[in-house]
């Protein structure tokens, strides 16, 4: 059976600048490295209209990145940075969301939504971080209004999505694991932060061995569904906590994400599983930790 890979062409268009690492080479390598496998079948979606988004940010943060990009472009907080085409990426990936959330839950086969920019750092009202808008939060509660109830998020990027849990640490019907290396950007993702008991954050220290890091995000992913059951796995899946990018100091190596994506199903052997990119600032890295997330799938 082939694995649906789920992107649209306007998010190759969101561009915040020549220097800025969060560049569409990341999405392009992606796609031509896709394209060569006969296993995966890239699907464009469509673009999205703004009611699934209205579900997470209300509609003046909406209004206020259309009018940035109507503008040309402009500097939306410190390094988070929109361009003309910044906006139509933001409809055009979460279209692509929506369609991995759709297929999975619909029963045929886990996916993945490969899209830009990433999400897990935008808060309610504010972009962060190359963040524009909450994508996992996006999906989490397209699902829950396709009648899911119970929706678990791993988040394995370097980074701790401080707006993924800002978003869902009150709602007990949402659990959020994240691996991430602490202290750094952006200083949140304490253990201690547990929202209602749903939030499991596990913060590590950069350089350690790579089976570390693996049995500790297992570990906290045992805990988060010892006694609760997810009706659907979205997977926050940045590839900067591999050996080599220059904004994590992990050292995760591709076999590690199959590893990662194989102890998920067999925790949860039932229960759809739906990646979302989120970082990684080297496409030929990413693009290998992609696909062995996408070879554990299989």
């Amino acid at each position: 059976m082939s694995l649906s890979v789920f992107t649209h062409p306007d998010c190759l268009k969101h561009d915040p600048g020549a220097d800025h690492p969060e560049t569409p080479a990341r999405l392009q390598v992606v796609l031509e490295r896709l394209g060569k496998d006969k296993s995966i079948r890239v699907q464009e979606a469509h673009a999205a209209g703004r009611e699934p988004l209205l579900a997470v940010h209300p509609d003046a943060y909406l209004s206020s990145l259309e009018a940035m990009s109507a503008r040309g472009g402009g500097t939306l907080f410190l390094d988070t940075i929109l361009n003309r085409y910044s906006w139509a990426a933001v409809l055009g990936g979460t279209g692509a969301v929506l369609a991995a959330v759709d297929h999975a839950v619909q029963g045929h086969g886990h996916s993945f939504a490969a899209i830009r920019p990433p999400g897990h750092h935008a808060l309610v009202t504010r972009g962060m971080g190359f963040c524009l808008v909450n994508n996992v939060v996006v999906a989490a509660r397209h699902a829950q209004r396709a009648g899911l109830r119970q929706v678990l998020i791993i988040d394995w990027d370097v980074h701790h999505g401080n707006g993924t849990q800002a978003l869902v640490e009150g709602d007990a019907t949402i659990r959020y694991v994240s691996l991430h290396q602490y202290p750094w950007y952006p200083g949140t993702g304490a253990a201690g932060e547990r929202g209602v008991g749903n939030v499991f954050n596990v913060p590590r220290g950069p350089g350690h061995p790579p089976d570390l890091y693996v049995r500790d995000l297992s570990a906290a992913i045992a805990a988060a569904t010892s006694d609760w059951v997810a009706d659907l796995v979205l997977v926050s899946a940045g590839f900067d906590a591999m050996a080599g990018d220059p904004l994590g100091g992990f050292t995760l190596e591709p076999e590690h994400y199959t590893e990662l994506t194989q102890r998920i199903r067999e925790r949860m052997p039932r229960t759809p599983i739906v990646g979302l990119l989120e970082g990684g600032y080297v496409p030929v890295r990413i693009a290998d930790g992609l696909i062995a997330h996408l070879l554990g799938l299989q």
